[in-house]
C-alpha cells in the first residue's frame, strides 16, 4: 500500500469510527426506575408521570442531548410500598420517585414541620414556597435526604385537610368517642378531642370505614372524590386544618451523578415544573371535588370558626412538644424551624386560629 492509499484508508477508517461514535452518542440510553406507593389515580402521581417525566424528555430534546432516559414506571406500591418509598431510593432500587415522608417521621423528622401547626394556610402554593425557603435556611432538613442517598427536587403540599365521617359533625365535641383514620403524625390533631386516632392511609380508608375499623378520616378533598370515599363517609366537614407538606419528589444521588450536566439541568427544571403544575392542578381538583361531592349528594358543611377555635384550644402545644422531643434526640433545628414556619405563615397573611409557638 503506497502512502496515498494508506492515508485514504486511514481517513475512511476514521470516518467509520467517527460515525460509530456519533451513533453511539445518539443512542446513549439510561434505564431508570421511578416509584411511588400511591397509584396514578391520585394527582401527585399523575403529575409525576406527565409533567416531571415529560419535561425531562422535552428539555433533553431541546438541548440536543444524546441522552435518553427510558423509565420503568413502578407506581401503586409495585416496587416501593407506601411508607417505605425512601428505602427503594436509598438502596438504588429506584432512581427517582415520590417519598411520602409523612409516614417516615423517624427518618425525616424535620420534614414533619408543617404537621405541627394545624389550622394553618389552606393554600398549597403558600405552604410549598415556605417549605422551599426553609429547605434553604436549615441544612439539617437537607442532611436527612443526603444521608439517605437522595436529593429533593419538588414539594408535595396537599390541599387543606378536612374531616369525612359516616356521622354528622356540627361541633368539635361531636368527635368524642369516635374512631378516626389519620396518616402518621396527624394523629396529634385529635389529642384532647376525645376521638381515637386510627393509623391509616388513602389505600386503606374506604374498606376500613366500610367495615367499621374507623368512622371517618382526616383527609384532603381531591382524593376523597377520586377514591369515592364519600360512598362510605358521606358527611364532609370543611374545617380547614391547613395545606400540609406530606411528600417530596426525590432523585437517587448516584443516579443523578451518572447524568451529564445538560441532563442534570433537565431534571432540575422538571422538578420546578412539577412543583408549579402540582400546586395548580391540586388546588383546582380540591375545589372541583367539593362541587362534585355536593352534586353526588354528600352532606357538605363548614365547621363554624368558633368550633375550629375550640378544637385548636383542646390540643396540647403541638409545636413545643414536637421541638422538645426532637431536641432530646439531638435534633437542634426543630425549635427554630417550627417557629420560622409559624412566622412565615403570619407573614403570608395567615391569621392563626391559635397563636402557636414552640
Amino acid at each position: 500500500m503506497d502512502r496515498r492509499q494508506f492515508i485514504g484508508a486511514s481517513a475512511a477508517a476514521g470516518l467509520v469510527a467517527l460515525g460509530g461514535s456519533n451513533a453511539a452518542r445518539a443512542q446513549q440510553i439510561l434505564k431508570f426506575t421511578i416509584t411511588c406507593g400511591h397509584p396514578p389515580v391520585f394527582n401527585w402521581v399523575k403529575v409525576l408521570d406527565e409533567t416531571f417525566l415529560g419535561t425531562i424528555d422535552r428539555e433533553l430534546a431541546a438541548a440536543g442531548s444524546p441522552v435518553k432516559i427510558e423509565w420503568t414506571k413502578a407506581y401503586g406500591g409495585t416496587v416501593a410500598k407506601l411508607g417505605a418509598e425512601s428505602d427503594a431510593l436509598k438502596t438504588s432500587v429506584s432512581d427517582a420517585g415520590l417519598v411520602s415522608q409523612i409516614f417516615e417521621a423517624a427518618k425525616f423528622p424535620l420534614q414533619q414541620v408543617t404537621l405541627q401547626v394545624p389550622f394553618g394556610s389552606p393554600d398549597i402554593a403558600t405552604v410549598s414556597a415556605i417549605v422551599q425557603k426553609l429547605n434553604g435556611q436549615f441544612t439539617e432538613m437537607n442532611d436527612a435526604w443526603s444521608k439517605n442517598n437522595m436529593m429533593v427536587l419538588g414539594i408535595v403540599a396537599i390541599d387543606g385537610y378536612q374531616l369525612i365521617t359516616n356521622f354528622p359533625v356540627n361541633s368539635a365535641a361531636d368527635l368524642a368517642g369516635k374512631k378516626i383514620f389519620v396518616p402518621g403524625p396527624i394523629a396529634n390533631w385529635l389529642q384532647g378531642t376525645g376521638a381515637v386516632a386510627v393509623s391509616g392511609n388513602l389505600n386503606t380508608y374506604y374498606n376500613g370505614i366500610q367495615t367499621g375499623v374507623a368512622q371517618g378520616a382526616i383527609v384532603s378533598m381531591s382524593p376523597v372524590w377520586s377514591a369515592k370515599l364519600h360512598e362510605v363517609a358521606p358527611h364532609i366537614t370543611l374545617c380547614n386544618l391547613g395545606a400540609q407538606y406530606t411528600g417530596s419528589l426525590a432523585f437517587n444521588l448516584r443516579s443523578f451523578q451518572k447524568l451529564p450536566p445538560v441532563a442534570q439541568e433537565a431534571v432540575r427544571k422538571a422538578g420546578r415544573a412539577y412543583d408549579a403544575e402540582f400546586a395548580r392542578t391540586q388546588t383546582a381538583l380540591a375545589e372541583e371535588a367539593v362541587k362534585n361531592l355536593r352534586a353526588a349528594g354528600a352532606n357538605v358543611t363548614t365547621l363554624p370558626e368558633a368550633e375550629r377555635a375550640k378544637w385548636a384550644a383542646m390540643l396540647p402545644n403541638l409545636p413545643d412538644a414536637w421541638a422538645s422531643q426532637l431536641e432530646k434526640q439531638g435534633v437542634k433545628s426543630a425549635r427554630p424551624l417550627v417557629n420560622a414556619y409559624i412566622e412565615a405563615l403570619k407573614a403570608a397573611g395567615v391569621k392563626p386560629v391559635r397563636d402557636w409557638k414552640a
